[in-house]
């Protein structure tokens, strides 16, 4: 049987996790455990975990992450019973659709389960010009980076939003917003979203020239004006994982999500 998992979980979850090469931390599993904790389980060996799920709810889809099972553990059916717990609690929560993003050895288990692929996501690698521009974005409205985010994925997400957000710097445009995360490794780009191209290369400008660190972000791979101010930037791709989603067909509007909100656990 899977169990709670409880905040003693996250040192451990972290560990293993980092050694699998994740990028994640400790702010981004205490989100979680707030804010849907019915979502987020362990299966233990005795006293040991060995299998970890995440999951959180938005308002009428919900998105699963970091299901992580250790590599002596694997190939037991750990993965798939995190997988069936977090399913049922998010549909018991009332959510129509389930998002995740999956590796290319994870997308056999989640078709199974009956994941269809609606995108893909590339994890996209550059460096900053930490060079400040002359022009300077819009005050910040909540109201917009709502109405934006939630055009792109066809659902509200405000708590994710205000999560993220706080975590570095926030850029507003009249139709486009764009947030940055500071990690160990660099800057995250993310969560970014325009309603118009120009807009959000005109964030990404802004975002680049607050500073020199590496920077990275998680885009869509059918927003093609992305890839391509992107590669004009000097950034190149370094991973690609598959999105996709069990449910309701969403109304998600690729071209307007520009980057997601963390690296693959909440979408």
């Amino acid at each position: 049987m899977t169990a709670p998992f409880r905040n003693d979980d996250i040192a451990p979850f972290i560990a293993m996790a980092t050694a699998e090469g994740w990028i994640c931390d400790e702010w981004e599993l205490k989100f979680l455990l707030q804010a849907f904790p019915q979502g987020c389980l362990v299966k233990r060996d005795g006293n040991e975990a060995v299998g970890y799920v995440t999951s959180v709810r938005h308002d009428e889809s919900g998105w699963i992450g970091n299901l992580l099972v250790s590599p002596q553990h694997r190939r037991r059916g750990i993965g798939m019973e995190l997988m069936r717990g977090a399913i049922d609690a998010l549909l018991c929560a009332g959510v129509q659709t389930i998002w995740l993003t999956a590796s290319a050895k994870g997308a056999y288990l989640y078709r199974k389960l009956g994941f269809v692929t609606i995108d893909s996501i590339n994890r996209w690698v550059g460096e900053g010009s930490a060079a400040p521009k002359l022009f300077s974005a819009a005050p910040i409205d909540r109201k917009v980076i709502a109405e934006v985010d939630a055009y792109g994925w066809g659902d509200r997400r405000e708590a994710l939003l205000q999560v993220t957000s706080s975590r570095g710097r926030v850029f507003c445009g009249e139709c486009s917003f764009l947030c940055t995360q500071h990690w160990e490794g660099g800057m995250q780009v993310g969560p970014w979203g325009a309603l118009g191209d120009e807009q959000g290369a005109a964030l990404f400008e802004l975002a680049l020239g607050s500073t020199g660190e590496a920077v990275f972000l998680d885009v869509p791979a059918g927003n093609v004006a992305a890839a391509s101010l992107l590669t004009r930037k000097g950034f190149s791709i370094r991973g690609n994982n598959s999105l996709m989603y069990l449910g309701v067909v969403p109304a998600y509007h690729p071209q307007s999500v520009f980057a997601l909100a963390s690296m693959g656990s909440m979408g």
